[in-house]
């Protein structure tokens, strides 16, 4: 079986694959802190709790966005796997080719999302992470990695307005209904929710028209990420939602890489 890390900045989801099927996935929180044996452990006691054999793990493969997480990760597989885990980064076979001016400054996991997203659907397609960043990839009919854009988060965008004003409080993350609305957490929800659906609906317009110039009706978006439902509920401009995007991709890319 195949153990795939996806490292985030918020989150590190993990999944198990028995060939091409994702059997369990689990999410936790990103600890820069956490030890070897304490991650170790962790996903030990995940693995007992679905009744998953530890030994049955044959490959680990590895994509994160935060580096100092990356040698714990693979000190993990060594010892409790006893495998070299594939890190996904320069070197690494994608199938992809990367138009970006420097490659090596792109997100792994934009990269695996668009592997992932590719295969399925194929081109010319947008992908937007929702997570802590909001991310837009675009990838040509050809299979090619074109470049994005970048945007803060729904999260970050709630903590910011707290923390550099004085009587804002902080609210939950939810749809209001409304944007005349007639109380202070109402509003803010609505300032946050329906200004990142803007903010997705022109990016992506916009997009459209640099990536198939007169036929952007033939361009697919996908969402993923924590927020993605959320978002898409408010807009008509994505096509589809895929939760499991990037542990699909790892494993298309592990494919790739495996040693035989």
């Amino acid at each position: 079986m195949l153990l795939a890390f996806d490292v985030g900045n918020t989150n590190i989801v993990i999944g198990v694959f028995d060939g091409e099927k994702l059997i369990r996935s689990w999410r936790m929180k990103t600890d820069k802190n956490k030890s070897v044996d304490e991650y170790g452990m962790l996903i030990n006691q995940l693995f007992q709790y679905d009744g998953i054999d530890m030994r049955s793990v044959s490959d680990v493969i590895i994509s994160t966005v935060v580096p100092p997480v990356l040698y714990t990760l693979q000190h993990l597989s060594r010892k409790y796997f006893n495998r070299k885990a594939i890190v996904v980064g320069p070197g690494v076979k994608t199938g992809m080719v990367i138009k970006y001016d420097n490659p090596k400054q792109i997100g792994a996991d934009r990269i695996v999302n668009a592997v992932a997203a590719y295969h399925k659907y194929g081109g010319p397609l947008i992908i937007i992470d929702l997570g802590t960043a909001t991310t837009f990839c675009a990838v040509s009919e050809k299979g090619e990695y074109m470049g994005g854009t970048i945007a803060p988060g729904l999260k970050i965008s709630s903590e910011a307005l707290v923390e550099k004003t004085s009587k804002l409080p902080k609210v939950e993350i939810e749809e209001p209904g409304k944007v005349i609305c007639k109380n202070t957490i109402e509003s803010i929800q609505a300032g946050l929710v329906y200004g990142h659906v803007g903010l997705v609906e022109y990016v992506v317009n916009r997009m459209k028209k640099e990536l198939a110039p007169g036929q952007e009706d033939k361009v697919t978006v996908i969402a993923t990420g924590g927020m993605a439902s959320l978002i898409s509920d408010s807009t008509p401009c994505i096509d589809h939602i895929e939760r499991e995007l990037t542990l699909d991709g790892l494993r298309l890319i592990y494919k790739k890489n495996r040693q035989v």
